[in-house]
């Protein structure tokens, strides 16, 4: 997937600046995709180019002129043809396993700090996105949600996220456990 995939989706709810575009990203699209803002307003600019956004100027009064973007057709066309290729299958990549990998054989305080910290940043995680989905789905529980939402796609992959989180915290803090239970313990080779 390219980030103008991920931009494109973004935009399927409206008109955004790259500014709203970015804090968009923040909330539930770094989730799976993650962008730096200088990015998203470098492919912005490249979209715009290829015609799948359109810009518009706003003029403000009391504070500096924006450009809010929209997807046009062609764009619509690109998501569509996206979507109908091939995924290829995800892997992790994450230097934090290779640390634990190499446990056996290094420090493993640093590893269990780490682990730990790891484990409350997803924790936050966990809060943000059951936030963010209840909000997403107004008065509604999820099965009626589901079944009857306007528009269930970023519902759907902040549950991907909240479930990635979950895991993330509760493997975190069993592998700490783990790593602080045997450091006290001789070890069997």
């Amino acid at each position: 997937m390219a980030l103008k995939h991920a931009v494109l989706a973004a935009l399927l709810d409206g008109e955004y600046s790259g500014y709203q575009l970015a804090k968009a990203f923040d909330v539930g699209v770094a989730n799976f995709w993650h962008a730096l803002p200088q990015q998203l307003y470098a492919e912005l600019t490249r979209l715009e180019a290829e015609g799948l956004v359109a810009g518009r100027q706003v003029v403000q009064e009391t504070r500096p002129n924006k450009r809010l973007f929209h997807v046009t057709d062609e764009g619509l066309a690109e998501l569509e043809r996206f979507a109908a290729a091939a995924s290829r299958p995800s892997f992790i990549r994450d230097d934090l396993l290779v640390k634990v990998q190499a446990v056996d054989r290094i420090d493993a305080a640093p590893v269990i700090a780490q682990l730990t910290e790891r484990a409350r940043m997803a924790a936050a995680k966990v809060e943000i996105f059951e936030q963010l989905l209840a909000r997403l789905r107004g008065g509604l529980d999820e099965a009626d949600f589901l079944a009857h939402g306007a528009r269930i796609g970023p519902y759907l992959t902040c549950l991907r996220g909240l479930g990635f989180e979950r895991e993330t915290r509760d493997w975190c803090e069993r592998i700490a456990g783990v790593l602080r239970n045997r450091s006290g313990a001789p070890q069997r080779p």
